[in-house]
């Protein structure tokens, strides 16, 4: 999963929400049991060293469509 990738590059921690239930970003498990389709609305927070880089790399990551053709 290119987000769970993109996100374990990062020393951060890395949180994904959807609603009431927020998860772990590194974790493909977590990630999947979201169950967020194409149009799911989240929101992405870091907390760390490198948390805006992350979060940069993270956005141009989803602003590319996940890199799936």
């Amino acid at each position: 999963m290119a987000f769970v990738d993109c996100a374990s590059a990062y020393s951060s921690t890395v949180r994904v929400r959807k609603g009431d239930t927020e998860v772990d970003g590194k974790s493909i498990m977590q990630m999947m049991m979201l169950a967020a389709t194409k149009g799911t609305t989240l929101e992405v927070t870091a907390e760390g060293d490198d948390a805006s880089e992350a979060l940069k790399a993270l956005d141009r990551l989803i602003a590319a469509g996940f890199d799936e053709e």
